[in-house]
């Protein structure tokens, strides 16, 4: 069974896996880890979780969740499998945490996939203390050879933004795959330590690991995280030369990306003149021109991206915005963020004072704006609305909703605390401008996740190098 599930979810694609694991109607624990699998190698990722769910939704709850010793429970009165099932899907992870430690104490242990599918959450909503107990929980379900599993839990590091967790974890390993070399790298640069994902990858080589194309498109990111388009060249070069892997469009994107995100505009667009005329490469170019504010490239760009493919520009791109992109998986993750406020998250909408207590995060807010500007702040009121005069424009600037995501955080918190912020776009040049200062100010550490990275913000310096 493992031998042929395995195959077929990287050979034989979606469909004929499916109706594999369709055929059983009654699995227990240890075979549905396999179906798990299976769906994570497949392209539909996306449905990984919810097909396993939906197909086996008739499971018993001794089917999942057994006791130790006696394989035999009783729930009266405790939240059932259902119930669980339904507050993950919510993405309420402090509940669901809550839950398999209550279980545990009675001697109950949770299955694999839905272990799984809790550490997905805890990266989705940066719930690094409830990852530590899922952590706990998985390593204590599959031992040390299990490396997928443990891939899992570098991965809900990453999305915690805890690098240093997914190096122990990583360290730990008895053996690793790529994937698992892929997921550290990714870590450290999505979290801006480029340098330390270079040496990852050095480590990698050394150790007699042959890199594929996957790897080296993280590490063009990590060099578009440092700033060092001359390191991610010299390692394109390797890739061909050295290891004879031929380029694919999505290479060619990286390098484009590696090259303008720290702003080295000109030299991206050398590159992509270079190429045969692809949409992507000039779509790319056209984000991120705007991005750094060079409105003429941007432009330029769009008119060859209307030529290659007119369908690629919605009314954003066409107003000289840059359009938010968001994949199935990001899409399903806001569905759940707006059926309601969730544990270790504060909703709020830029401007809001309407509420008493929104009222008094505005003054502190305006308070910690007045040393802002005694320390050198000046809002970029390009990036404002036009039709307003630059008081308004500055101060709709200063009510973006992650500042008082910042403010509150900070109230609620101890001294010294680390503050975590996550917004579901990019963060804006002003707001990152701001909550590098209030970092410094507040003498805080502030983590931001954006759409595009983690903002490892201390002191007044991003991990980003202003790089984004």
């Amino acid at each position: 069974m493992d031998n042929s599930s395995h195959h077929i979810g990287y050979v034989n694609g979606f469909n004929s896996g499916e109706q594999l694991f369709g055929g059983f109607q009654h699995l227990n624990p240890v075979s549905v880890q396999n179906p798990n699998r299976f769906y994570q190698n497949c392209s539909n990722q996306n449905q990984s979780y919810e097909i396993c769910y939906q197909r086996h939704q008739n499971w018993q709850t001794s089917d999942a969740c057994s006791s130790y010793g006696t394989g035999q429970q009783d729930h009266s009165g405790h939240s059932s499998l259902d119930e669980l099932d339904a507050i993950c899907r919510e993405g309420k992870v402090k509940e669901a945490v809550d839950i398999i430690k209550s279980w545990r104490n009675e001697g109950y242990v949770v299955d694999l996939l839905r272990l799984l599918w809790i550490a997905q959450l805890c990266g989705d909503a940066q719930a690094l203390q409830e990852a530590k107990v899922v952590h706990e929980f998985i390593t204590s379900s599959v031992g040390t050879s299990d490396i997928s599993a443990y891939n899992s839990i570098i991965q809900m590091y990453s999305g915690c933004g805890s690098a240093e967790d997914a190096l122990t974890v990583f360290n730990s390993m008895p053996e690793r795959n790529l994937e698992t070399w892929c997921g550290v790298i990714r870590c450290f640069a999505k979290n801006g330590q480029g340098e330390d994902a270079i040496d990852i990858f050095s480590r990698f080589k050394e150790e007699g690991n042959r890199p594929d194309g996957e790897i080296f498109k993280d590490i063009f990111f990590a060099c578009g995280v440092l700033g060092d388009m001359n390191e991610g060249l010299l390692h394109f070069e390797s890739m061909v030369k050295e290891y004879g892997i031929f380029p694919s469009v999505e290479h060619y994107v990286s390098l484009v990306k590696m090259l303008a995100e720290p702003g080295y505009l000109d030299e991206a667009l050398r590159f992509v003149e270079s190429m045969e005329p692809n949409v992507d490469l000039w779509e790319t170019l056209m984000n991120l021109s705007r991005v750094h504010g060079d409105f003429i490239l941007g432009d330029r760009c769009q008119d060859m991206v209307e030529q290659l493919d007119a369908s690629r520009l919605n009314k954003e791109s066409r107003a000289g915005l840059v359009p938010v992109k968001s994949s199935d998986l990001v899409k399903e993750k806001l569905q759940r963020m707006a059926k309601g406020p969730k544990y270790g998250s504060r909703h709020m909408a830029a401007g809001d004072i309407s509420r008493p207590e929104n009222r008094e995060f505005y003054m502190a807010l305006k308070s910690l704006k007045e040393h802002m500007i005694e320390i050198g702040y000046v809002p970029e009121s390009k990036l404002a609305l036009h039709d307003v005069d630059k008081e308004s424009k500055d101060e709709n600037l200063f009510n973006h909703n992650e500042r008082f995501a910042f403010i509150r955080t900070f109230l609620d918190t101890p001294a010294r605390s680390t503050i975590q912020v996550v917004k579901n776009i990019r963060v804006c040049v002003d707001c990152h401008n701001a909550l590098k200062l209030m970092s410094k100010i507040v003498g805080r550490e502030l983590i931001s996740r954006d759409a595009k990275r983690y903002h490892h913000m201390k002191d007044g310096v991003c991990s980003c190098r202003d790089y984004w």
